[in-house]
């Protein structure tokens, strides 16, 4: 049995990650700005703060809600050349053509050691915006994924001017549990330059985080209704029991079926309807969760208590398909998925005449890769699990479970790092009492 390598056929190469971002080229600098014109048209208002005298090089950070984002990026940033840090299978079969547009290929939730070199170079010898998205991912619930104090200390590093774009309505408009399904939504997006040279030298990291918290910081559903935004159209809670898979009635996971406007459990039978105003309200008149971030949040507190409890655990076959590169994703056929505080992510299944086995650590692992509705492959739901060379998609087939698994990741590594802190503070207090 191999670790973390798959006995793929011979001759297949992986994607270098190592390699030197290209500087982005001219006519796709251009071609972006028109295309996100055409696109996104005036459907969102553009402000800019504290943005007098900026030009690049600098550091751009985004939050994340939908494809659109990309969009609007092109219209805050033109007519500056762009180097967008970018997930693999938004090369897929196009790696090229994303090389030529700048973009940073990086498998998600793992340590590069190339990544730090490759923003160097956008920024000191292109002279370009250097674009991150730090949540790595579509945000689920409308809300601010954790961002890890990493981030502070890679701008800390890099020693640019740092520029945050905070979008409003991008979530609201294409949630991720539904995106094929747009809503009208206004959007709105800033962009303001939160820290300068000066600060990113001065300021501690911890320091630096608060401000990019601060400035990352949103909630979907209360700018609805500080707004008074009506989403009037029918399907409106189509598949929002994706994310929100545990009845708060009954405490019942993965009993959660949605159709139109409304969110049923089908163990207890209750009823919710989500209202024009993105309000939660339980048709018996009890409603436990109007704000639904809170229902997201109860769910996360959740896992948190199976974590410290030591009773969180997920086994499940899964259906696995692999991209070593970016030409295509390989079917491995079926496989079996498996979470655990002690040895966290493996994936264990057969492929070529050979057993594998992937083995991602709690310790190495701040959040994971989920998908509701995954366009590359099938659209379902699914997970991904990254090495330094390879990324792993899993298809579980239990119902509902990746949002249980992102929670699950998630604080499973705060479990960790905290008792890991805990050791190094002991440690420290006996060599002191030495």
């Amino acid at each position: 049995m191999q670790l973390n390598k798959v006995n793929y056929k011979k001759g297949l190469k992986h994607y270098n990650t190592a390699k030197k971002p290209k500087k982005q080229f001219w006519l796709f600098k251009w071609l972006m700005y028109i295309v996100s014109k055409i696109l996104v048209g005036k459907q969102c208002k553009i402000e800019k703060i504290n943005m007098e005298g900026v030009k690049a090089p600098y550091f751009l950070i985004c939050n994340h809600m939908s494809f659109i984002d990309f969009e609007i990026n092109s219209l805050c940033t033109y007519p500056a050349r762009v180097n967008n840090i970018t997930t693999l299978e938004s090369y897929y079969r196009r790696g090229f053509l994303m090389e030529l547009n700048g973009c940073i290929g990086k498998r998600k939730f793992t340590t590069d050691p190339h990544l730090v070199k490759a923003c160097e170079t956008v920024l000191n010898e292109y002279k370009s915006v250097l674009c991150m998205y730090p949540e790595a991912r579509f945000s689920p619930i409308g809300t601010l994924a954790i961002i890890p104090d990493t981030l502070a200390r890679l701008v800390k590093r890099l020693g640019h001017d740092v520029v945050v774009l905070n979008h409003h309505g991008n979530y609201l408009r294409a949630p991720f549990w539904n995106w094929r399904k747009k809503r009208k939504v206004p959007m709105h997006t800033t962009m303001t330059k939160v820290l300068d040279k000066k600060d990113v030298e001065e300021k501690s990291v911890g320091e630096i985080h608060k401000i990019l918290v601060d400035a990352l910081d949103y909630d979907e559903y209360k700018y609805q209704k500080d707004n008074n935004i009506k989403i009037t159209e029918p399907y409106r809670a189509e598949g929002i029991n994706k994310v929100l898979y545990q009845c708060p009635n009954c405490k019942t996971e993965y009993e959660m079926t949605s159709s139109g406007a409304t969110l049923k459990c089908n163990h207890c039978g209750k009823e919710w309807t989500l209202l024009e105003n993105g309000e939660m309200s339980a048709n018996d008149g009890n409603t436990e969760f109007p704000h639904i971030p809170d229902w997201f949040e109860w769910e996360r507190a959740n896992v948190r208590k199976e974590a410290e409890d030591g009773t969180y655990y997920f086994e499940d076959t899964v259906d696995v398909y692999s991209m070593p590169n970016t030409n295509h994703f390989i079917p491995l056929g079926e496989a079996t998925l498996k979470h655990s505080y002690k040895d966290g992510f493996t994936i264990e299944g057969h492929y070529n005449g050979e057993d594998y086995k992937i083995s991602r650590p709690v310790i190495g692992m701040n959040g994971v890769h989920i998908e509701y509705d995954y366009c590359y492959i099938r659209p379902d739901q699914c997970i991904q699990i990254s090495t330094t060379d390879d990324t792993f998609i899993c298809y579980p087939h239990k119902k509902d479970v990746v949002t249980k698994l992102s929670f699950a990741t998630e604080e499973l590594y705060r479990l960790k790092m905290l008792e890991k802190e805990q050791r190094q503070n002991k440690t420290r207090e006996n060599r002191e009492e030495k």
